[in-house]
């Protein structure tokens, strides 16, 4: 009994300073340790290898995600050529995917399946997270390529609103203006492109900014608020994952059975195996990815995470550019180092910070 209260004291002690680690990383204050400066570098290595393996980490699962899904929604299936329209089944396959491994990953921890925090609080996750993909997806019809690729490329002004708002995070100009440039360089480099075979109104509807500005509400509200429960309630990763997710499943469960699209979807998949499998695949990649996210939301916050799905769309981009041999324009080289020099600039702040 006693060795097993001075191991539980031990965790409680870990736990304690992972915790202390966590907050000072996030105030961008300098990790104290006990062996001096040569601990506190190797910290710092380490928290940037991190930090490098969340953003590789956030845009391969993404990539292979939406690589995945264009081949489920755009290409037919069968002989007879059909195709699956049912984008909602895809969600909720997620959904049980990423349900059933949380639930495994927390037992092999030896953690518990009880909710660490409210429900209701998971479903508001649950909830503006739908609401936000909802919006995005109906903006798409109602406002123009540039206020499209604003509207993607804007997503760490929100953040850093709602988190000081909702959060009560403190954050200091220099944040506000690197977002606004990493904004103003991803901006640049996509519009600055070939363009032209994009589909989109030519001129925004009131109806469509109103859409666009709900989905830059909902979208930060999602990852900010999850950092407020993780730091909050003291959730671990997987518990939130599962809840979240559970209360996402109920409610795209709810609207396939509302819209008469769960039959038609269990029969397609029964009819033609090849999409269970690529499913699969989707709900694999989609499941890794929140991983991810979770991780990153929970050790480095909500503005890191926006920052890195923001400059996603670029290094897509420049990916596509190196593997196809597409030329990159003057516009697109000044975009992108806009981008990269504000995200170095940032960098550069709180390693010399952290020195001090």
């Amino acid at each position: 009994v006693s060795t097993r209260m001075t191991k539980d004291g031990e965790q409680s002690l870990v736990d304690e300073r992972h915790e202390q680690r966590l907050e000072q990383l996030e105030k961008g204050e300098p990790v104290v340790t006990s062996h001096g400066d040569q601990d506190k570098s190797k910290i710092n290595m380490s928290t940037a290898l991190e930090m490098c393996f969340c953003a590789g980490g956030l845009m391969l699962f993404f990539l292979a995600y939406g690589v995945i899904q264009e081949r489920i929604m755009t290409q037919p299936y069968g002989d007879e050529g059909a195709m699956f329209k049912y984008s909602a089944w895809l969600v909720f396959s997620n959904r049980i995917v990423a349900i059933i491994a949380s639930v495994f990953i927390l037992i092999w921890q030896g953690k518990p399946l009880a909710p660490e925090a409210p429900i209701s609080k998971c479903f508001a996750i649950s909830f503006s997270n739908t609401t936000a993909t909802y919006f995005q997806y109906e903006a798409l019809k109602y406002v123009t390529f540039p206020t499209q690729t604003l509207g993607k490329c804007g997503k760490t002004i929100p953040v850093l609103i709602l988190g000081s708002l909702i959060g009560g995070k403190k954050y200091e100009l220099k944040n506000y203006v690197v977002c606004i440039f990493i904004t103003l360089g991803c901006t640049i480099f996509s519009l600055t492109g070939d363009i032209s075979a994009k589909s989109s109104p030519q001129e925004d509807s009131f109806f469509g900014l109103i859409l666009m500005g709900g989905y830059l509400f909902f979208d930060g509200f999602t990852s900010v608020f999850q950092e407020i429960l993780f730091h909050g309630y003291k959730m671990s990763t997987y518990n939130q994952m599962l809840y979240v997710n559970l209360c996402s499943g109920i409610l795209t469960l709810s609207a396939l059975v509302m819209t008469d699209q769960l039959v038609p979807s269990i029969m397609f998949s029964i009819q033609y195996p090849a999409l269970f499998f690529n499913s699969f695949l989707l709900s694999l990649a989609a499941m890794l990815g929140q991983v991810v996210i979770y991780h990153s939301i929970r050790t480095f916050g909500a503005l890191f995470f926006a920052t890195v799905m923001t400059t996603r769309q670029l290094v897509s981009i420049m990916l596509s550019c190196l593997l196809y041999f597409h030329p990159l324009t003057m516009g697109q080289w000044l975009g992108a180092s806009v981008t990269f020099a504000a995200i170095y600039y940032e960098g550069v702040s709180k390693k010399s910070r952290s020195k001090h």
